[in-house]
């Protein structure tokens, strides 16, 4: 049984997931818009940036309610990590992007489940969030610093995807700190990609095969039911047999010959 607070953190965390999600959409617009149109107008980017610290206040509150209602306060710390570093480094830019962890939660907690026969297109829409997180994150930490070879959107998505396939080429690389501390968090995460591409075949096989196994289970158990049934008529028939043998009478007590 729940504790009474662990019932609230449920509810709350049940509640807050769909609009939690549609602020992180906010803010990846709003983060993409400010990255990518490095000619906006002040008033634009103002804008843009009340938008991601009015985000990042939401989230914050959201946090610190949950840990409240968390018994284990220890044990929802860690297992709420990316949650934690979302809040406590607002001043990275570039780490910002780990709000959207939140949609991910999402995707697993609501479509893995659902779509483990389509597990192409659950790990494609991961891998995608992922891989757009790391592009806006690296071009906005290295296309102004002097010796940056990553300048460009284009530039970002060729980095991401051979940093994230584990290729590396070598052609383009991250030379400030904060890019390289994306580098650092999209390696892992393509760990932890590959990690839930495994666990998500995984379980979808054991899925199949556990109703392989209580299909065979029911026929079985189909096939005992019904010899037990001939065995019990079986046994009904030999016994009116005797009956019939030791009486004279004859079998389900028809007439018998008439004697001359």
């Amino acid at each position: 049984m729940l504790q009474a607070d662990e019932r609230r953190l449920v509810a709350w965390e049940n509640r807050a997931e769909w609009p939690l999600t549609g602020l992180a959409v906010v803010f990846l617009v709003a983060y993409a818009w400010q990255v990518l149109d490095d000619g906006a107008t002040p008033g634009v980017r103002t804008a843009l940036e009340i938008a991601l610290w009015v985000v990042w206040f939401v989230f914050a509150v959201d946090y610190v309610v949950r840990l409240k209602l968390a018994v284990n306060k220890p044990r929802f710390i860690v297992r709420h990590l990316f949650d934690l570093l979302a809040v406590l480094l607002p001043i990275v830019r570039q780490l910002r992007v780990l709000r959207l962890v939140t949609v991910l939660n999402v995707l697993n907690k609501r479509l893995a489940g659902k779509i483990r026969q389509r597990v192409g297109i659950y790990v494609a829409g991961v891998t995608l969030m992922v891989g757009l997180c790391a592009s806006l994150a690296v071009l906005d930490a290295e296309r102004h610093h002097e010796n940056a070879t990553i300048t460009t959107f284009a530039d970002a998505v060729w980095w991401t995807l051979t940093t994230i396939s584990t290729v590396g080429y070598g052609d383009r690389y991250p030379v400030t700190w904060e890019g390289r501390l994306v580098a650092g968090l999209l390696m892992v995460g393509g760990i932890a990609l590959l990690g839930v591409i495994t666990g998500t075949i995984a379980s979808w096989l054991v899925e199949k095969l556990s109703g392989v196994e209580e299909q065979l289970q029911r026929t079985d158990d189909a096939l005992v039911a019904e010899v037990r049934s001939l065995r019990t008529e079986l046994a009904e028939l030999r016994a009116e047999l005797n009956r019939t043998a030791l009486g004279g009478q004859p079998l389900n007590g028809s007439a018998g010959p008439e004697h001359a």
